[in-house]
């Protein structure tokens, strides 16, 4: 098992992991199986594996785990799949061991993450959101805790990734998640430039937006009128004009460090608009040459020109 709690405490046996590792490429699996204590994050784990790409699916009755494992193909649509198995499921939950045995027979690949928070942490979430604990039936929300502790014991001691979520916030757990499942060369940011005409409006999404209008507009030039951005006369005019290569480069060495900012926060997708007057020529040059550059220095860059064919 791999503690992935950074508390200091950390059950006998129990290897742990530091928030900036990742478990090995070949470690890291194609089915998650996320269980433990009702209160201790399995929601926000889940969220964030979707978020990573993963095929969730929530409160899955463990009988059908091995027909749901059965949609996985390298080739598929379906190649990383999180289910989340827990008491919620009642009766059905005691066939958990044995349906991972059969995994473990059919030789299917999967790994377990165990969340897990101290009672009075779990007693005040509880609190705060006005619910009953599943298996609380009438009684204390302490009887309801302490028998899922029961039920759990097992299944606890087989997981593969334990996270105590006592003293974490929902982003400190993302954060772990994360750091946990991740691939070495996984793109955790994703980022749009996309070029844009000032009188269509600035884009709502934009993260940040560059005004390219101190640059001559290739409109006047009747020889590039009718050509786009796109087209190598208009490309070579725009960025041979004083000023612009230079300005391209600096815009890059700026928000270059900000990405860094965003993958700490969470913000896995970032609009980069680049404007001009009509979203033809100046804006969709620049947009390019910003794509490459940012390109060139690994970052994941998908380029868009959001006015293109506008009349």
């Amino acid at each position: 098992m791999v503690d992935i709690n950074d508390t200091g405490n950390i059950p006998t046996g129990i290897f742990q992991l530091d928030e900036d590792a990742t478990l090995p490429e070949n470690e890291v699996p194609e089915i998650i199986i996320i269980t433990g204590i009702s209160g201790a994050g399995r929601s926000r784990a889940a969220d964030t594996l979707e978020d990573l790409g993963w095929y969730v699916v929530d409160n899955l009755p463990p009988r059908l785990l091995g027909a749901l494992a059965g949609l996985i193909s390298p080739a598929g649509t379906v190649q990383k799949l999180a289910v989340v198995v827990d008491v919620r499921s009642r009766e059905y939950f005691v066939e958990l061991l044995g349906v991972l045995d059969q995994l473990t027979r059919e030789n299917i690949r999967y790994r377990i993450l165990f969340l897990d928070a101290s009672d009075d942490i779990l007693v005040n979430r509880y609190e705060s959101v006005r619910r009953p604990h599943p298996l609380q039936e009438g009684g204390r929300l302490l009887d309801g805790i302490r028998k899922e502790r029961q039920l759990l014991e097992q299944l606890r001691n087989r997981a593969d990734l334990y996270l105590d979520t006592s003293e974490l916030s929902v982003h400190d757990l993302a954060r772990k998640v994360r750091a946990a499942v991740s691939k070495a060369g996984d793109k955790s940011l994703h980022i749009t430039v996309m070029s844009f005409g000032f009188k269509y409006g600035v884009p709502l999404d934009a993260d940040h937006v560059a005004d390219v209008r101190f640059l001559p507009n290739p409109y006047w030039v009747s020889e590039l009128r009718h050509m786009t951005g796109r087209d190598e006369p208009v490309r070579n005019f725009v960025m041979s004009i004083d000023g612009a290569e230079e300005f391209a480069n600096k815009y890059v060495d700026l928000l270059y460090p900000i990405f860094s900012g965003y993958v700490r926060e969470l913000k896995p997708y970032v609009t980069i608009a680049i404007g001009c007057t009509g979203g033809k020529h100046r804006s969709v040059a620049m947009a390019e040459n910003i794509s490459q550059k940012l390109r060139s220095r690994g970052v994941d860059v998908r380029t868009i020109h959001r006015d293109l064919g506008r009349e």
